[in-house]
């Protein structure tokens, strides 16, 4: 099977064409690829393939490392959609593709940076969990975004250990996908993220535009840069919660690899030696 290795902000996905994909064995084969001591290693998988509708270049289909489906990402968005024109699928500078979460359209500003137009993000509703705030909204996934006092306070957060009970609760059926920031100015706010189904991240398109939006509706400008460990974005949230994200992906490598029937990874591996 061939692949290509991506990269935003550290965020990084394999992305494989869908003449390649064994869909059939999809799950398993994905944590088996995004294993990072056994397999390529990756935030997850893209797999591309051709659109069931007129009007768009692909259709786009997002893994998260546990083998799950996701609606959408902004990362991986980019990566998917650099790749479609570096490899040829389409010489224009605007085109759309299609996700889980509806339409997804895209201006290439570079052969490396992009705006994607993330479409309209909704506000669900505001709560509480462990004694602070949040905001719960959905821009193509489900978001839950918490503010924290500044910078400091947000570097002591211990993501692992808060992480999984909030992206479990069962206030969010479906899982969801949490973000910390701290404001750093009208225009600027730093962020951490936790991927429901993959962890703390060094970064996360989307996640990088719900803690936007929120900054933006406590009273923020907008574009937002948004720092994250891995770089930074620009989130454009307009008052009506339409939202535009900028930013860059890289090529990392490309192979190709047996991924073998079942697809196990323990099959990708040379004999382990003898024990003496």
């Amino acid at each position: 099977m061939r692949f290509e290795k991506w990269q935003a902000l550290a965020n990084d996905y394999v992305i494989v064409e869908a003449g390649e994909w064994p869909a059939d064995r999809a799950a398993e084969l994905v944590r088996a690829l995004c294993d990072r001591h056994r397999g390529i290693g990756a935030d997850g998988v893209l797999v591309l393939g051709a659109p069931d509708e007129p009007g768009y270049v692909a259709r786009l289909r997002i893994f998260n490392p546990d083998g799950s489906q996701a609606e959408l990402s902004g990362n991986g968005a980019r990566q998917a959609i650099l790749y479609l024109r570096r490899a040829g699928w389409t010489g224009e500078q605007q085109f759309s593709i299609q996700t889980a979460a509806g339409e997804i359209r895209t201006t290439i500003l570079s052969d490396t940076t992009c705006r994607v137009d993330m479409g309209r993000a909704a506000l669900v509703h505001e709560g509480e969990l462990g004694g602070a705030r949040f905001q719960h909204l959905t821009i193509g996934n489900p978001q839950t975004v918490f503010e924290v006092a500044d910078e400091a306070a947000l570097e002591a957060l211990d993501l692992a250990a808060i992480g999984p009970p909030i992206e479990s609760d069962p206030q969010f059926p479906g899982r969801t996908n949490v973000s910390w920031y701290a404001a750093l100015g009208p225009s600027a706010i730093r962020a951490r993220i936790f991927e429901r189904g993959v962890g703390e991240t060094a970064s996360s398109g989307t996640g990088a535009c719900g803690a936007a939006i929120v900054h933006v509706l406590r009273g923020g400008d907008s574009p937002v840069t948004v720092r994250l460990d891995g770089g930074e974005l620009e989130v454009d949230a307009g008052d009506d919660l339409h939202v535009d994200l900028t930013g860059w992906a890289v090529p990392v490598f490309s192979g190709e690899i047996d991924v073998g029937d079942p697809p196990s990874p323990a099959t990708w591996l040379p004999p382990a030696p003898p024990r003496r």
